[in-house]
């Protein structure tokens, strides 16, 4: 399925073209619906568009967490799985990190992806319908599990898949607990708001090595503590089955995991269709389909 909206040279969100840091204020909305628009009420939008995220609880049901729970666990103990290009593994410890392009590939999180206790309520910030522009399980097991830099997840799609606007939102299903300690996401709550452009190129096939840590995208230490010291770090607990959706320009992190308890979740990036992406703005070549999908099809049709 080709894209709806023509391909345009007009780049608003430049990075990776200059040789400094900029930072500019967002030029494009954060939410595009209202209340009559979806299940979430003013109140949520409102939230929703000052912090760039919100907690849901309880999005899935006791069932639906024990069979995605089997799931994970079958995944990530499949040799052929494990031997895939789109399954990432920890450096060292070679554990699985992350498996991408499930929403395809596994019919139990197929039918999660297009369910509208998630569909609708992304629908309804980003004002039309949307498409599922990447998936994947994460990983964070006990003990092994890596941190991942600071960075803001549209300014490598824009760069890197072709994304024009922070038209899109990304949902975690939790499908263990989140504590404080066991290497939760972290977000600067209203970072959302600024656009950091960054210095510096993306390396030919840069993917594979930001999958397993970030590194053309991050911001320098200096702008990170400025956006620190401006809006403060939240740390997101939450209980399996909670979900977290939050906004595509929100600068996030997370911490390595020296718990015993693993952190795992289902990640799912939904894109309005009135966004989809076109040629890279800052890089050689588009990323692989597995990770950043072409097929604009709506999610939930």
């Amino acid at each position: 399925m080709t894209s709806i909206q023509e391909a345009t040279t007009q780049d608003l969100y430049p990075t990776r073209t200059v040789d400094h840091t900029e930072v500019f204020d967002r030029k494009d909305p954060v939410v595009y619906g209202s209340a009559e628009d979806g299940p979430m009420d003013t109140e949520l939008l409102k939230l929703f568009d000052d912090k760039g995220y919100l907690v849901i609880d309880q999005v899935i049901t006791q069932d639906e967490l024990a069979e995605l729970r089997a799931e994970l666990e079958r995944l990530a103990t499949n040799t052929e799985v494990k031997a895939d290009e789109r399954t990432v593994v920890e450096p060292k410890s070679k554990e699985v990190r992350s498996i991408f392009e499930v929403h395809r590939t596994n019919e139990i999180i197929k039918k999660i992806a297009n369910d509208p206790r998630l569909v609708r309520r992304a629908e309804q910030i980003l004002g039309t319908q949307v498409y599922i522009h990447q998936s994947r399980i994460n990983y964070k097991p006990g003990f092994a599990g890596k941190e991942f830099s600071w960075h803001s997840d549209f300014e490598s799609w824009h760069a890197e898949d072709g994304m024009p606007r922070p038209r899109a939102l990304s949902i975690s299903i939790l499908l263990t607990d989140n504590f404080s300690f066991n290497g939760p996401l972290m977000i600067m709550p209203g970072s959302h708001k600024r656009y950091i452009s960054v210095p510096g190129v993306t390396p030919e096939n840069n993917y594979q090595q930001s999958l397993v840590m970030q590194g053309a995208g991050t911001p320098s230490e200096e702008t990170l503590t400025e956006f620190a010291d401006s809006y403060g770090i939240d740390v997101l607990e939450g209980k399996a089955g909670d979900a977290i959706m939050f906004d595509s320009n929100c600068m996030h992190a997370s911490n390595s995991n020296v718990t015993p308890f693993a952190r795992s979740n289902v990640f799912l990036v939904y894109n309005s269709v009135e966004n989809s992406a076109v040629e890279p703005y800052a890089a050689p070549k588009r990323r692989p389909e597995f990770i950043a999908s072409t097929d604009f099809t709506p999610a939930g049709t």
